[in-house]
């Protein structure tokens, strides 16, 4: 029976191998994504700002979005994210929030392909190709990317990863489609195509290794120095150079403190919580990227920004940060493990059994995902993780919400929190609470405060109030905590 079982495995088409496993990832991330949405967990930073992005895009206005201030402007003075051009048909799905979710999920899965190929290539079969699919499918960072909110960078993931299987390959035209895709999806992924330009130049292709590191670099320059201030005059360069205040106060402040003062990034770098995001990133892998530090050395870019920034959520794996690291990390293992089985083979000592080995590499990704991954059965598990697993669940309160979002009229002005404002933004104008500005109706949850980019329960109830105490704005709907008010006049 058990060797009739196994060959009928073994006779399985690879593509439905495949297909199967992407569908797993698909099934399993889309379904938390929409499901924490429908939670009212998901916000208006970030996912709302791609929907307003794309609805306005449908409507004749590129990527316009509602900034902090209350003022329009175009998303590229914020990041440089064009290709969410390309989801524009999902404007008139009538459920953008969702299509963009299973958009993602789906995108992502297909970094699988190219995994498996990288994987048969340099490990030399068909079985060690679906263990490298099952390890990019199984990371958790990628899950996480996946499930929280939607990001164009996230679909950088797949595009790297088929870009370092057509750079091995010398399919050249795959690299010349898939890296300006990747570029077009964050202004820095520019600078991981720049190392990987050189990995190709070390393997033999000095040409198109040289090609793409000066347009990856001359990418990211552009898009940094010329677009972000170019569609962004208020402030004159990147919004987010704030986080990295340690360093200082501009772009050009924080490179000169990193080529010219590294003992003060040793010493940012060098806490707790940043070493333990290393290792959150490289022990699912068993440190195997190590053994391909040059293929490794692309996730370096985006290691630096999310290591010397002051923002939290940028050194851990359970938001976007990591998507770009982790084709980077993935393909390094695939390499590193062919490189130590190599070096087994050349010094003659006694290998494993190759089964025993995938088994030990997938299992370390598997393991990694019960006890850091977004699913929330894992709760149930010894040691499984805790992270979030509450936000998944669509209870009384998210009904309360979906009430009041309901009493919204499409179109008007409207000022919500941010996880109200994530069902609120397939419309011109948006802001986020406690901007006001031209608003006619204000959606607030008072058991989910938040004030700009940390919450504030106090600063929150006090303006809260202040609103109701307004004569000139009328209490329409409270249920569970969640309010909404109208101008004094305005009629639904």
């Amino acid at each position: 029976m058990r060797a009739a079982a196994a060959r009928a495995l073994r006779q399985t088409p690879t593509w439905l191998w495949l297909a199967g496993m992407c569908g797993v990832f698909v099934a399993v991330n889309a379904t938390l994504g929409i499901a924490r949405h429908h939670a009212f967990w998901a916000g208006r930073f970030d996912l709302g700002n791609m929907v307003q992005a794309v609805w306005s895009t449908a409507q004749g206005r590129p990527l316009e979005t509602t900034s902090l201030t209350g003022e329009q402007f175009v998303r590229l003075g914020a990041h440089v994210d064009p290709l969410l051009v390309l989801f524009t048909p999902l404007a008139w799905t009538g459920a953008l929030p969702e299509a963009l979710m299973v958009s993602q999920a789906v995108i992502v899965s297909l970094g699988a392909l190219p995994a498996f190929a990288l994987g048969r290539r340099w490990l030399g079969t068909r079985g060690w190709g679906l263990a490298a699919a099952g390890v990019y499918l199984l990371y958790p960072t990628l899950h996480w990317a996946t499930v929280t909110d939607m990001h164009a960078v996230t679909l950088a993931a797949p595009l790297l990863m088929a870009c370092i299987w057509g750079a091995e390959e010398r399919r050249w035209g795959v690299l010349g489609i898939c890296a300006p895709l990747a570029a077009l999806s964050k202004e820095q992924v520019g600078l991981a195509l720049a190392m990987l330009g050189l990995w190709v130049a070390a393997r033999g292709a000095r040409r198109a290794g040289a090609l793409l590191a000066a347009g990856g670099i001359g990418w990211s320059l552009f898009a940094v120095f010329v677009v972000i201030p170019h569609f962004n005059p208020a402030e004159g360069g990147s919004a987010f150079v704030s986080r990295y205040g340690d360093l200082g106060d501009s772009e050009l402040e924080v490179l000169g403190t990193i080529l010219t003062r590294p003992w003060e990034v040793a010493e940012v770098v060098a806490s707790a919580d940043r070493l333990g995001y290393l290792a959150a990133l490289l022990l699912p892998l068993l440190l195997l990227p190590l053994a391909a530090p040059l293929l490794a050395a692309g996730a370096l870019p985006d290691l630096g920004i999310n290591l010397l920034s002051g923002l939290e959520s940028q050194h851990s794996i359970t938001f976007h940060y990591s998507a770009v690291i982790a084709p980077f990390l993935v393909a390094a293992s695939i390499l590193g493990l062919a490189r130590l089985r190599a070096l087994v083979e050349r010094r003659g000592w006694r290998a494993p059994a190759a089964g025993a080995v995938m088994a030990v590499w997938v299992g370390s990704v598997a393991v990694a995902g019960v006890v850091q991954g977004p699913g929330p059965w894992w709760r149930h598990v010894p040691l499984g993780s805790q992270e979030r697993a509450s936000s998944y669940a669509v209870g009384e309160h998210a009904a309360a919400a979906r009430a009041a979002v309901d009493r919204v009229p499409e179109g008007v002005p409207v000022s919500a929190g941010n996880t109200l404002g994530a069902h609120l933004s397939a419309r011109r104008r948006i802001h986020m609470f406690p901007t006001i500005a031209d608003a006619r109706w204000v959606v607030v949850d008072r058991r989910r405060p938040y004030l700009g980019d940390r919450r504030d329960p106090a600063g929150h109830e006090f303006r809260v109030r202040s609103l109701l105490d307004d004569p000139t704005w009328v209490l329409d709907f409270e249920r569970d905590g969640v309010i909404v008010l109208r101008r004094a006049g305005v009629r639904r």
